[in-house]
This record gives C-alpha cells, structure tokens and sequence, in this order.
C-alpha cells in the first residue's frame, strides 16, 4: 500500500495514507521528500517551499494560504494554513457542462404510488405536528409495533420540538418539511397527529400537502378526541389495512432519488468516499435517475465548480444566489461564515473550509446542474439537484428526505450512528472505520487505496443501492435507528 498520495498534479501538498515518522522519505510523484514531523493519516506534508501569503494548493485548488514560510515535508495544518474565503462574492459563469454516458438501465423492486413515484420502504409513519404530542406519538409507535408484517414494514413516529411559538418563514418550513414527509413515497399510510391550539395545526400541515393519496393519510386532533390513544391506533389500525399484501414490483432505477452527504469528515473522504458516490451519482443520473447535494455552508470555497456545471444561466443565478443568500444568512445572526471545519475534521486531517468544501463537492460527481430548490422543496427535474439546507448532519440529511430522497448517502471518516426518516447508507472513507464501527458502517470505500478502481467500487456502490432500494435493511434500520430534525430559522416566542 501506498504511504502517501500527491492528488493532482498542480498540487504543492502531498497526504499520508498511514500515519507517517519524522525522518521518513516519501516518494511523490517521481519525487522524494524527508519528513521533518511526524505526519498523522489523512494529514497534509509540503512537497516544495511555500512561502508565506502562497496559495497552497491540494484537488489542484487553493485551499488556504501560508500563515508563514513552510519548508518541504513539514506538516501543513491549521498553525500554518489560514483560509483565503471572505463573504459574499460577485461571479461569473464559465460553463463547463459534461453530459454523463448512458449506460445499461437498472431496475429495484420497489412500491409505485399513485403520484408516479416509487418507495422503497412500505412503512407507517406517525408525524407530529407540534412536540406537545411527541410522548402521544411515541406511545403510538410502540403500541403498533404489533401491525407491522404483511406489507407494513415498520412503524415509527417523528418527534421534534417544534410547531408552536414560531414566527413567519421559521414556522412555513416546519409546516412544509411536515407536509413533504407525509408525502413522502416511502410511506404506505401515515397518521398527522396534532395537539389542536399550535402554529402548525393539522389543516395547515393539509393545505401544504398539495394533491395526495387520502387512503394513505389520517389527521388526528388530539384535544378533539376522548381517548387520542385509543382515536390513533384506530386510525393506525385503519391504515395499516389498506397496506396489507402490498408486494414490491420490478420499478427502474430512473425512479430513484438519492440524497447526498457527509458528516464527521476526515483527509480521507475526499480522496475515497466522496469521489465513489460522485462516480455512484453519475451512474444513477445516466440512468435518468435523480440525485440531490446539499450542505450549502460545506460548498464555501468550491461553489465555483459546481456554478461553472449549471447548463444555463438562469441555474448559474440560482447558484448563486444559493451560496450568498447562506453566507447572509450567518452574518444576519452576527456569526462567522467560515467557522468550519469542525474539531472531528480537523483531527482528521482538514484544514480549512476550502480543504472541506474540494473533498465535500466531489459527492457531485461529474453531471451537470439540472436545478437549485428551496429548503423544503421537492425533486421535480431528473438530474442533480442542489438543495439549500445548513451542514449539520441530521438537519441536512432530513431536508434531502423531505424533498424526496428515497436514501441518503452519508460519507464519514469518523463514523456516526443516526439515521434520518429513510434508510441512511454509512459509507467509510477509510479502512481502520469500517473494520472497527461494522454496526455502524454499510459500505467500505477506503478500498480505493487498496487497489480497487474507482468506476469498480463506484459500480459495487450501486449495487448495494438497488438492493437497498429492493427492501436490503441498512445498520442503522437494523439498529432500530429513526431520527428527523428541522432548519430552525427563527426567534422561538
């Protein structure tokens, strides 16, 4: 195995893919370089003289600049390295739009609903409308634990915090997250459970909803009812009946909406994980399928390549608007646009927002930008969507199910065990994660520095999805692991 990679040719920093002594020699690209520290896995080594204010250069991009003269094989990190990014910017669209080969169409056996969508789960959901009831909701989900079998293949409620005492745009997108979750097409019947004096009452939630499936949906208002128990498992009961001897059918693959992510980042995730679902994202998206990035804060620093693959200008403008409307929206909250990465990150190896941001991006892959949509907003172009919702994992990864990801790919170099309201793949950018967290991780992809190709394991990737997609249970589903979590934008009154 390779000791350390340089990863374009431009670059002036080299990555250790073991941990590394002072005094090693490494041989880079033809060339070789004394260590002069001890280099951790994943970190960063000078492979030249960077002088101080010198861009310094790795995916064959600035990620930051000197803070002061680096000598070759030093360690190059956050004592040495600063970020380049300031706040809002004017650009200018430079297309480059390559349109990805067809290849072989795929099929899953998954749920058609009457919207022309496809699920790959058949589940029964209980959503709150407000977290006065979360405990009301919870005590349902255990109680119709026994519905499940027969077409009703899990049971789960949602609770959150929110629905109450919000104001103006914070309360619309709880309103609209909850209207596209019971939506969704992973659901087979659920069951909008509301208190009856919130913000968010159950006919705001109905209004939101748009045209949907009645048999598939009940409106409970718990301070309507004697016994909201009793009303709920009947309307569960009801449900769950109507689900009865659903079967899964051959559907293909074009149906199939992923969501893109990545948490708990470490040097690696960049070089292994991201590239493989960029190379997954291609496949699907030569398919007619749909995929969907997000985390808008983690595209500071290389929004650029993504505005440079929008196929119009219009979608340029949206992009744009996507990243500053962002950065305004953390100085509106007086806070500091670049306090990124996180500590996870930078133990790992990242350095600054940039570094992230080029390692980020790669989940992407190579397809053009077919369209830009809301936090709340769902899928309506097949393609690759960008998707405006914040960095945290839960939040980010929520929002992708909302708009209408059947699954989310989560790549991590760290490792994290939540799941969002859809089957949630835990991709491991590195080898040591998936052999030590195998409850935890899915899909191993630090086997690219172990000889696999990319387009190899990116194909392996895949398959694993269209099994997913066909009923495969992940970790996290196997765990019994369920969460959601909603954008909070606003003052709480």
């Amino acid at each position: 195995m390779r000791e350390s990679l340089k990863i374009c040719a431009g670059d002036s920093v080299a990555v250790a893919l073991t941990d590394l002594k002072a005094g090693s020699v490494q041989t880079v690209a033809g060339g070789q370089i004394t260590l002069a520290t001890d280099i951790p896995a994943g970190h960063k080594f000078a492979l030249r003289q960077i002088r101080a204010g010198e861009p310094v250069i790795k995916y064959g991009f600035p990620i930051g600049q000197a803070k002061c003269d680096v000598q070759p094989g030093e360690h190059v990190h956050v004592h040495n390295l600063k970020t380049l990014l300031s706040s809002e910017l004017a650009y200018q669209h430079h297309p480059c739009v390559i349109a990805p080969k067809p290849v072989e169409p795929s099929t899953f056996m998954g749920y058609p609903r009457a919207d022309g969508r496809v699920g790959v789960r058949n589940e029964l959901w209980i959503l709150p409308t407000v977290g006065c009831v979360n405990d009301v909701a919870r005590m349902l989900e255990r109680r119709a634990q026994v519905l499940v079998g027969d077409g009703v293949e899990n049971v789960y409620a949602f609770p959150h915090p929110y629905g109450c005492s919000q104001m103006t745009e914070d309360q619309e997108n709880t309103r609209q997250i909850l209207a596209d979750l019971a939506t969704h097409p992973n659901v087979g019947g659920v069951l909008v459970l509301g208190l009856g004096c919130e913000n968010s009452s159950v006919e705001h939630i109905r209004a939101h909803m748009g045209a949907f499936d009645e048999n598939r949906v009940r409106f409970l208002v718990c301070q309507q009812v004697e016994d909201e128990v009793e009303a709920g498992m009947q309307a569960l009961e009801e449900l769950a009946g109507r689900m009865r001897g659903e079967k899964r059918v051959p559907c293909p693959a074009s149906k199939l909406v992923i969501g893109l992510k990545c948490g708990g980042s470490d040097g690696f995730s960049g070089i292994t994980a991201n590239p493989v679902i960029g190379g997954f994202s291609d496949l699907l998206i030569a398919q007619g399928g749909s995929t969907i990035l997000t985390e808008v804060p983690e595209m500071f620093g290389a929004e650029t390549i993504l505005m440079d693959r929008c196929e119009t200008p219009e979608l340029f403008e949206k992009t744009v608007s996507l990243i500053n409307d962002f950065k305004r929206y953390f100085e509106e909250h007086h806070q500091t646009i670049y306090e990124n990465p996180s500590p996870g990150n930078k133990a790992g190896g990242i350095s600054t927002l940039e570094d992230k941001a080029l390692g980020c991006t790669q989940k992407s892959g190579f397809a053009p930008v077919k369209d830009v949509l809301r936090y709340g907003q769902k899928v309506e172009k097949p393609g690759l969507n960008l998707l405006s919702a914040p960095g945290n994992d839960l939040v980010a990864s929520t929002a992708l199910a909302a708009s209408g990801a059947q699954i989310v790919l989560f790549s991590t170099g760290r490792g994290t065990p939540f799941a969002s309201p859809v089957p949630t793949v835990k991709i491991a950018s590195n080898e040591a994660l998936a052999q030590r967290k195998s409850n935890w991780i899915d899909f191993n992809a630090g086997r690219l520095l172990s000889g696999r190709a990319l387009p190899e394991l990116a194909q392996d990737l895949m398959d694993y999805v269209l099994r997913v997609a066909g009923g495969e249970q992940v970790c996290s589903e196997k765990n019994g692991f369920h969460d959601m979590a909603i954008f909070k934008t606003g003052v709480t009154l």
